[in-house]
């Protein structure tokens, strides 16, 4: 069975972070497991308190994942210090981690702000080098590219600032047009564009933290990077159909929108 390592916050809701990246990985058919940056006392209406871990025990996670289950993909997530961050990236370099897929979480979708403004420039510096592929949203594309983007047009011009800037390949994720829900992927010089149909489901809590771990699920299981986006882009469609709606604010998706058999049944 593949593996894959999920290095980011914990959600106290279940729908983002850590749970959301352990579902996805689940459901998309590899062995998960965690490397956990903080705890987040969270639910669907904000983020109410974090606690990080210190640089040192998140060390001691990294070497205790890697020297005995290694991970076939790295998927990263929260991460809110410059500390942090550089204990990852040093762990990254000496065990030669491979299919690290960087989600560069700077803002939760219920609007709280998940890293310190002064760990974005550690962010770029010590792990967007390190990444297979980044995947911002629009506004984290904005702040990582200095640029404005209201049209497909500045989409693609942001993407290959970012790409060329750090020789990484960049998923620019456009839900946060209003028109769409098409995806730009930047790799090796060529852009290519990944259409998708807006789902009217309020109810979006998670999304890029599911979208980044499908991708690292599936770069595990061997899948190209184009194909693996693919892949991921139709998982996350589905568990955004179930329209699930739990909570008073931008609740969870139904990561087991797929999930059959016996042990899914419910009680009649």
């Amino acid at each position: 069975m593949r593996t894959a390592l999920s290095i980011a916050g914990s959600d106290s809701s279940g729908g983002a972070g850590i749970q959301a990246d352990l579902k996805t990985m689940t459901m998309n058919g590899v062995f998960a497991m965690t490397a956990i940056t903080a705890l987040t006392a969270q639910n669907t209406t904000g983020v109410q308190a974090i606690q990080e871990a210190t640089p040192t025990f998140l060390a001691q996670q990294l070497d205790a994942v890697f020297t005995d289950i290694r991970p076939d993909a790295v998927k990263i997530g929260m991460v809110s210090s410059p500390e942090l961050i550089r204990t990852i990236a040093e762990r990254l370099r000496f065990y030669h981690a491979q299919n690290i897929v960087v989600d560069p979480v700077m803002v939760a979708t219920s609007g709280s702000r998940l890293i310190r403004p002064e760990a974005v420039d550690t962010l770029t510096k010590e792990l967007l080098p390190l990444a297979l592929v980044v995947t911002p949203n629009i506004p984290e594309a904005e702040l990582l590219s200095g640029r404005t983007i209201h049209s497909r047009e500045e989409m693609e011009t942001a993407a290959k600032a970012i790409g060329d800037a750090y020789g990484c390949a960049v998923l620019l994720k456009g839900g946060h047009s209003v028109q769409d829900a098409n995806d730009l992927l930047y790799a090796g010089g060529t852009l290519q564009w990944f259409e998708g149909a807006r789902i009217q489901n309020p109810n979006t809590h998670g999304t890029g933290c599911t979208l980044s771990s499908a991708i690292a699920a599936n770069l595990a299981k061997g899948f190209s990077l184009p194909e693996s986006v693919r892949r991921a882009k139709a998982y996350i469609s589905g568990a955004l159909a179930a329209m699930l709606d739990l909570g008073q604010g931008s609740g969870p998706m139904n990561h087991a929108w797929t999930l059959q058999g016996t042990f899914a049944e419910e009680s009649d």
